[in-house]
């Protein structure tokens, strides 16, 4: 499993790609980059099914999600819906020249800034942070 990984502006106006990550080594990764960046929320990708429904990718994505929350506590962490996360990505990579299945790092970064502007525009419309508030268990 690999973990897509993008960033805002100060602005919250404009994502971008940064790495695509090994889900074995992701955790401390994006803590890292959390430190550099002086990040000020995460939001994490939660692959439900169409109907809504919860799979063993929304598991692993919650698990990775609660595994941030014990180590950035002072960093709120969020759950969003990333239906068509990936294919909306594979499009628009298809646009722009480039296969998605030759290039699957790419097309992880590039749903990775697809759910974050998701989010983005989401707390623009709503005033408030979308998704689901990842609380630690001690």
């Amino acid at each position: 499993m690999r973990v897509g990984l993008a960033r805002c502006d100060r602005d919250a106006i404009l994502a971008t790609p940064i790495a695509t990550l090994e889900r074995a080594t992701a955790v401390a990764q994006v803590i890292q980059v959390a430190a550099e960046l002086d990040v000020l929320e995460i939001y994490v990708g939660l692959p439900l099914g169409m109907r809504g429904n919860l799979g063993s990718a929304a598991e692993l994505a919650q698990d990775f999600a609660r595994e941030l929350a014990v180590s950035l506590r002072a960093t709120p962490i969020r759950l969003v819906d990333e239906r068509l996360s990936t294919v909306t990505a594979e499009r628009g990579l298809k646009a722009a020249g480039r296969s998605g299945r030759t290039s699957r790092p790419v097309v992880d970064q590039a749903a990775a800034v697809v759910i974050l502007e998701h989010a983005l525009a989401l707390e623009r419309a709503q005033g408030v942070a979308p998704g689901t508030l990842v609380v630690e268990v001690p």
